[in-house]
């Protein structure tokens, strides 16, 4: 019995970390930016959602697209991880609300780049090619929150956006 309750948390930190990667893929795409470097990076990133899911130390994940010149962040995408939500079970991906406050949220300049950032509890396990770093100040932004966005038997993430007040 508790492989099966093993296998099936493994297979939910499997899902909420690929849609999770998906959604910011799409968020990037569809703000008129070039995602081959995220694609590029896809196997890293995946590594350490699933690592940090998987032993609860993941908080949030975010995708800060800037300024490359001067670094001020022009629009970010959060999503909150939410453990123990109970639900009935069913895997879930809202990608039509991502899509529409993804068009709300509007294209980027051009030549904006990015950049995915993990927020983790102290203390969890290193994962290879992360370390520590810091987030963009949000000072003058509005944060819009979208709600659940990603689910899968009781592991989940709810997504937000901040822009500019």
């Amino acid at each position: 019995m508790t492989s099966v309750a093993v296998n099936t948390y493994t297979h939910s930190v499997t899902y909420v970390a690929d849609n999770i990667l998906k959604s910011f893929k799409d968020i990037i795409r569809m703000s008129g930016l070039d995602p081959s470097r995220f694609t590029d990076d896809w196997a890293t990133n995946m590594l350490a959602i699933k690592t940090w899911l998987g032993t609860g130390d993941l908080e949030k994940v975010i995708l800060e697209i800037f300024n490359p010149s001067s670094g001020v962040l022009i629009v970010r995408w959060d999503i909150d991880i939410v453990y123990g939500w109970s639900g009935d079970g069913g895997f879930w991906t809202d990608t039509e609300q991502l899509k529409y406050h993804i068009r709300k949220a509007g294209i980027a300049p051009s030549d904006a780049a990015y950049d995915i950032l993990l927020k983790t509890k102290p203390g969890r396990p290193d994962v290879a090619g992360w370390g520590t770093g810091s987030f963009r100040s949000t000072d003058g932004f509005v944060r819009h929150s979208l709600g659940s966005t990603i689910g899968h038997n009781g592991l989940g993430g709810s997504a937000a956006y901040w822009r500019k007040n």
